[in-house]
Protein backbone atom coordinates (compact mmCIF):
# COMPACT_ATOMS: atom_id res chain seq x y z
CA UNK A 1 0.00 0.00 0.00
CA UNK A 2 1.38 3.46 -0.88
CA UNK A 3 1.87 6.05 1.80
CA UNK A 4 -0.55 8.86 1.73
CA UNK A 5 1.90 11.37 0.45
CA UNK A 6 3.10 9.21 -2.51
CA UNK A 7 0.26 11.16 -5.07
CA UNK A 8 1.68 14.42 -4.17
CA UNK A 9 5.24 13.18 -4.78
CA UNK A 10 4.55 11.75 -7.76
CA UNK A 11 2.50 14.69 -9.34
CA UNK A 12 5.15 16.95 -7.98
CA UNK A 13 8.29 14.81 -9.20
CA UNK A 14 7.02 12.71 -12.12
CA UNK A 15 8.23 9.59 -13.63
CA UNK A 16 12.01 10.71 -14.91
CA UNK A 17 14.69 9.46 -13.68
CA UNK A 18 17.66 11.53 -13.80
CA UNK A 19 17.29 15.10 -12.60
CA UNK A 20 17.73 16.96 -15.58
CA UNK A 21 15.40 14.90 -16.91
CA UNK A 22 13.06 15.75 -14.00
CA UNK A 23 13.68 19.18 -13.93
CA UNK A 24 12.73 19.59 -18.24
CA UNK A 25 9.35 17.09 -17.28
CA UNK A 26 8.56 19.03 -14.26
CA UNK A 27 9.65 22.60 -14.73
CA UNK A 28 6.51 24.21 -16.11
CA UNK A 29 4.70 23.11 -12.95
CA UNK A 30 6.98 23.97 -10.77
CA UNK A 31 7.98 27.75 -12.01
CA UNK A 32 5.16 28.61 -14.35
CA UNK A 33 2.00 30.45 -12.66
CA UNK A 34 -0.89 28.57 -14.59
CA UNK A 35 -4.47 29.27 -13.56
CA UNK A 36 -4.91 25.10 -14.38
CA UNK A 37 -2.04 24.14 -12.34
CA UNK A 38 -3.38 26.62 -9.40
CA UNK A 39 -6.68 25.09 -9.84
CA UNK A 40 -5.52 21.33 -10.10
CA UNK A 41 -3.43 21.76 -7.15
CA UNK A 42 -6.25 23.01 -5.09
CA UNK A 43 -9.07 20.66 -5.96
CA UNK A 44 -6.53 17.37 -5.71
CA UNK A 45 -4.33 18.77 -2.63
CA UNK A 46 -6.34 21.84 -0.92
CA UNK A 47 -7.38 19.50 2.15
CA UNK A 48 -3.86 18.86 2.90
CA UNK A 49 -2.49 21.76 2.62
CA UNK A 50 -5.53 23.41 4.86
CA UNK A 51 -4.25 20.80 7.42
CA UNK A 52 -0.78 21.39 7.06
CA UNK A 53 -0.83 25.13 7.52
CA UNK A 54 -3.64 24.21 10.62
CA UNK A 55 -0.52 22.58 12.15
CA UNK A 56 -1.70 19.04 11.18
CA UNK A 57 0.11 15.67 9.27
CA UNK A 58 2.42 15.76 12.10
CA UNK A 59 2.78 12.00 11.69
CA UNK A 60 4.20 12.60 7.73
CA UNK A 61 7.44 13.72 9.70
CA UNK A 62 8.57 10.32 10.63
CA UNK A 63 10.02 9.39 6.91
CA UNK A 64 11.99 11.40 4.61
CA UNK A 65 9.71 11.06 2.21
CA UNK A 66 6.74 12.21 3.89
CA UNK A 67 8.54 14.93 5.44
CA UNK A 68 9.35 16.12 2.26
CA UNK A 69 5.56 15.88 1.00
CA UNK A 70 4.45 18.23 4.69
CA UNK A 71 7.65 20.52 3.17
CA UNK A 72 5.57 21.22 -0.22
CA UNK A 73 2.31 21.25 1.22
CA UNK A 74 3.33 24.54 3.59
CA UNK A 75 6.15 26.36 1.34
CA UNK A 76 5.18 25.37 -2.67
CA UNK A 77 1.05 24.56 -2.94
CA UNK A 78 -0.02 27.74 -1.02
CA UNK A 79 2.54 30.13 -3.33
CA UNK A 80 0.00 28.26 -5.96
CA UNK A 81 -3.49 27.79 -4.06
CA UNK A 82 -2.91 31.30 -2.44
CA UNK A 83 -1.66 33.18 -5.08
CA UNK A 84 -0.99 37.30 -4.65
CA UNK A 85 -2.56 36.77 -1.30
CA UNK A 86 -0.76 36.59 2.16
CA UNK A 87 -2.02 33.14 2.97
CA UNK A 88 0.37 32.14 0.03
CA UNK A 89 3.15 32.60 2.73
CA UNK A 90 1.00 31.34 5.30
CA UNK A 91 3.01 28.00 6.18
CA UNK A 92 6.62 29.37 5.31
CA UNK A 93 7.56 29.60 9.15
CA UNK A 94 6.60 26.03 9.72
CA UNK A 95 8.06 25.02 6.97
CA UNK A 96 11.28 26.80 8.10
CA UNK A 97 11.49 25.02 11.08
CA UNK A 98 10.41 21.27 10.04
CA UNK A 99 13.57 21.60 7.22
CA UNK A 100 15.64 22.44 10.01
CA UNK A 101 14.47 19.73 12.21
CA UNK A 102 14.78 17.59 9.21
CA UNK A 103 18.24 18.49 7.94
CA UNK A 104 19.09 18.02 11.96
CA UNK A 105 17.93 14.36 11.66
CA UNK A 106 19.57 14.18 7.75
CA UNK A 107 16.40 13.17 6.25
CA UNK A 108 17.53 15.26 3.14
CA UNK A 109 20.44 12.94 2.80
CA UNK A 110 18.14 10.45 2.39
CA UNK A 111 16.13 11.84 -0.72
CA UNK A 112 17.54 12.71 -4.24
CA UNK A 113 19.32 15.39 -5.45
CA UNK A 114 16.43 16.85 -7.10
CA UNK A 115 14.01 16.60 -4.33
CA UNK A 116 16.16 18.58 -1.91
CA UNK A 117 16.10 21.44 -4.16
CA UNK A 118 12.73 21.63 -2.66
CA UNK A 119 13.76 21.39 0.70
CA UNK A 120 16.83 24.01 0.16
CA UNK A 121 13.76 26.33 -1.71
CA UNK A 122 12.34 27.01 1.82
CA UNK A 123 16.07 28.84 3.07
CA UNK A 124 15.43 30.48 -0.55
CA UNK A 125 11.90 31.88 0.81
CA UNK A 126 13.50 33.22 3.98
CA UNK A 127 13.61 36.97 4.89
CA UNK A 128 16.58 35.90 6.99
CA UNK A 129 19.69 36.55 5.84
CA UNK A 130 21.70 33.64 8.32
CA UNK A 131 19.24 31.39 6.59
CA UNK A 132 20.06 32.68 3.32
CA UNK A 133 23.69 32.48 3.52
CA UNK A 134 23.04 28.70 4.61
CA UNK A 135 20.75 28.29 1.88
CA UNK A 136 23.31 29.28 -0.26
CA UNK A 137 26.09 27.43 1.26
CA UNK A 138 23.86 23.73 1.04
CA UNK A 139 23.19 24.57 -3.15
CA UNK A 140 26.53 25.22 -3.72
CA UNK A 141 27.12 21.44 -1.73
CA UNK A 142 24.55 19.87 -3.18
CA UNK A 143 25.86 21.34 -6.90
CA UNK A 144 29.32 19.72 -6.36
CA UNK A 145 27.93 16.50 -5.37
CA UNK A 146 26.49 15.72 -8.84
CA UNK A 147 27.20 14.41 -12.29
CA UNK A 148 28.60 16.18 -14.78
CA UNK A 149 25.04 15.89 -17.01
CA UNK A 150 23.15 17.92 -14.19
CA UNK A 151 25.66 20.18 -13.17
CA UNK A 152 24.22 23.01 -15.32
CA UNK A 153 20.69 22.16 -13.50
CA UNK A 154 21.94 22.93 -10.18
CA UNK A 155 24.04 25.95 -10.69
CA UNK A 156 21.39 27.12 -11.93
CA UNK A 157 19.75 26.50 -8.88
CA UNK A 158 22.80 27.78 -7.20
CA UNK A 159 22.82 31.20 -9.24
CA UNK A 160 18.86 32.06 -7.96
CA UNK A 161 19.77 31.18 -4.77
CA UNK A 162 22.05 33.56 -4.85
CA UNK A 163 20.27 35.91 -5.93
CA UNK A 164 17.24 35.75 -3.78
CA UNK A 165 19.67 36.30 -0.99
CA UNK A 166 21.78 39.61 -2.35
CA UNK A 167 17.63 40.61 -2.19
CA UNK A 168 17.64 40.30 1.53
CA UNK A 169 21.26 41.54 2.03
CA UNK A 170 20.24 44.58 0.97
CA UNK A 171 16.71 45.22 1.88
CA UNK A 172 16.44 42.91 4.81
CA UNK A 173 13.25 41.79 2.77
CA UNK A 174 11.78 40.53 -0.99
CA UNK A 175 10.26 43.71 -1.72
CA UNK A 176 7.80 42.03 -4.59
CA UNK A 177 5.83 41.12 -1.53
CA UNK A 178 4.99 44.22 0.09
CA UNK A 179 2.37 45.18 -1.91
CA UNK A 180 0.38 41.23 -1.35
CA UNK A 181 1.28 41.51 2.76
CA UNK A 182 0.58 44.99 2.85
CA UNK A 183 3.80 46.85 3.88
CA UNK A 184 5.09 49.64 2.63
CA UNK A 185 7.92 50.19 0.47
CA UNK A 186 10.51 52.07 0.62
CA UNK A 187 11.93 54.56 -2.06
CA UNK A 188 14.84 52.27 -2.48
CA UNK A 189 12.54 49.09 -2.86
CA UNK A 190 10.29 51.06 -5.50
CA UNK A 191 13.59 51.87 -7.31
CA UNK A 192 14.30 48.05 -7.36
CA UNK A 193 10.85 46.84 -8.16
CA UNK A 194 10.93 49.20 -11.34
CA UNK A 195 13.86 46.68 -12.66
CA UNK A 196 13.67 43.63 -15.13
CA UNK A 197 13.64 40.48 -12.99
CA UNK A 198 13.49 41.60 -9.73
CA UNK A 199 10.28 40.02 -8.90
CA UNK A 200 10.89 36.38 -7.84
Amino acid sequence: MNAPWQPLLDWWFGSAESASDVAAQQGKLWFGKRASQDLEARERFGDWVEQALAGGLTEWTQRPEGWLALVLLLDQLPRMIFRESPKSFAGDLRAQKLVAQGIAADFDRQLQPIQRVFILLVFEHCENLDVQNECISRYADLMAQQPEKDQALFADYLDYAEKHQKVIAQFGRFPHRNAVLGRESTAAELAFLSKPGSRF
